[in-house]
């Protein structure tokens, strides 16, 4: 006989959650469109309780936290970048454009075109993915793309580069 030790909630259930969290992103979302950094900024406080005098790091608050890094940190940092810049520029040297002529006048194929801006979130909290910053944001640089930003979560009320903050927000770049 089958002994359960854990179930899946009913279907109606699942339903419902869904709904209130999709109830809950929809407003989120319109309050930041019709608000804007007003809305953000309670939001951050609310759920994270920070809010900084301005959630892009300064050049000097990047640099600082560049320089807080004992230099082992930081070739580890530049081969990890090394490895995965390698392989994501085979990757793209792999994704070839195609133009073939098919008849006299008719030309087909297809080209790779980076997007314009790409957004990468880096999971923080208790459990950070430095790695994801690394393969986020070197592989979207690698394929062309111009606009590059990266963004994690404050850790306990503070944000990287103040209050002593340990983890760093990404840059594009």
């Amino acid at each position: 006989m089958i002994r359960y030790l854990k179930k899946g909630a009913e279907a109606a259930e699942t339903a419902e959650y869904d709904r209130k969290v999709r109830q809950t992103v929809e407003g989120i979302l319109a309050d930041v469109e019709a608000r804007g950094d007003a809305a953000v900024r309670e939001l951050s406080q609310k759920f994270d309780k920070w809010s900084p005098e301005s959630f892009r790091l300064s050049g000097a608050e990047i640099q600082a936290l560049i320089d807080s890094l004992p230099a082992q940190v930081i070739e580890d940092i530049k081969f990890a970048q090394s490895q995965i810049r390698r392989f994501a520029e085979v990757q793209r040297a792999s994704m070839q454009d195609v133009e073939v002529e098919t008849l006299p006048g008719v030309t087909l194929g297809h080209k790779h075109i980076p997007v314009e801006s790409v957004g990468c979130y880096i999971p923080g909290g208790r459990y950070p993915m430095v790695a994801s910053a690394h393969m986020s944001v070197l592989t979207a640089k690698v394929a062309g793309v111009p606009r590059v930003i990266a963004c994690t979560p404050p850790l306990n009320g503070r944000g990287a580069g103040r209050d002593g903050g340990r983890h760093a927000h990404g840059r594009g770049g």
